[in-house]
């Protein structure tokens, strides 16, 4: 009685665990479904299909090098081009040449499988390099909101959408904490913007522009013909700006000082000159790369304008 009771109990187990394991879900797949092919649109209205997840990248400016490394995609960097420094990290990346002449031999023999070219590349670069059969994306915001949206983009291309959703949203809080401050205000300061000693500033529709008019400024070549015009002396005493932010302060970009402004031929009626608000970037590539790096510009040039509502 005992080894059939303990047989009939054994047989009753076996039952039991069978129909466990009959009615048990079955275990999900580790692997997410992939999204690739991807078809998307670049911030010239091109459309790009993009077949599977790069796993090589080439950046043409300084500014898609910096979008590359700020969502943690630097591993699949190989190629930037020659003004690529920030961060210095990629200084050691293989160089492509300049930035409005890249080689495209050098580009080409790097095989990768996405090119992040400018605006600037969209008549002979992007062209020459699709012939070689490279998938080419364009990325240049025209304006900063367009920032955090390339960011996303880039993301979701390189398959880390998390990353670029992310940064995107603080990119996106801290600009909106500065629109909302100077939408208000009553006062919005003449500015001159000067990226060159040749009088060189930003015109009417530009990155520059829109970073200005953010930071609850008035850009004084607003009027003028063209992204980047070069506006006369006197046309800068006529505009009479308020406060002038120098970009070309730097060794390499001119070397203008406040000292140099003022002592130009009638800039000293000027009301930036009288007042001493003439004001040298810390870092002229935080508003002249429309990168990650563009919101730091924002705040600097809000906290120049308003001080009195950004506080350093």
């Amino acid at each position: 009685m005992v080894r059939w009771s303990t047989m009939a109990c054994v047989f009753i187990l076996a039952l039991t665990v069978a129909s466990c394991a009959t009615s048990a879900p079955a275990t999900p797949q580790a692997s997410i479904q992939s999204i690739f092919p991807l078809t998307v649109t670049d911030d010239v209205q091109r459309t790009v299909t993009i077949e599977a997840e790069p796993k090589r990248i080439v950046s043409l400016s300084p500014s898609n090098t910096e979008l590359v490394y700020a969502l943690g995609l630097q591993d699949k960097l190989v190629g930037v081009d020659d003004y690529s420094d920030y961060p210095p990290e990629a200084k050691q990346k293989e160089k492509v040449g300049g930035f409005s002449k890249p080689n495209i031999e050098k580009v080409v023999g790097l095989t990768p499988d996405l090119v992040l070219a400018t605006n600037i590349h969209v008549k002979t670069v992007v062209p020459e390099l699709e012939k070689q059969g490279l998938r080419v994306l364009v990325i240049q915001p025209p304006t900063l909101a367009n920032v955090p949206g390339n960011l996303e983009l880039l993301g979701k291309i390189a398959n880390q959408p998390q990353a670029g959703d992310k940064l995107a949203a603080q990119l996106r809080s801290r600009t909106e904490a500065v629109a909302s401050k100077t939408r208000g205000v009553s006062a919005r300061p003449r500015v001159f913007f000067e990226i060159g000693p040749d009088l060189t500033t930003m015109g009417p529709d530009t990155f520059l522009d829109d970073m200005v008019t953010k930071a609850g400024g008035q850009n004084i070549a607003r009027d003028a013909q063209g992204a980047w015009p070069k506006i006369s002396s006197e046309a800068v005493v006529l505009k009479d700006p308020e406060i002038i932010i120098l970009a070309d302060h730097g060794s390499s970009r001119g070397g203008v000082t406040a000292e140099i402004v003022r002592a130009r031929p009638g800039w000293a009626v000027i009301s930036a000159v009288k007042s001493g608000r003439i004001v040298l970037l810390p870092d002229q590539d935080v508003t002249n790369r429309p990168g990650p790096r563009a919101v730091d510009g924002l705040e600097f040039i809000a906290s120049t304008l308003h001080p009195e509502l950004f506080p350093r």
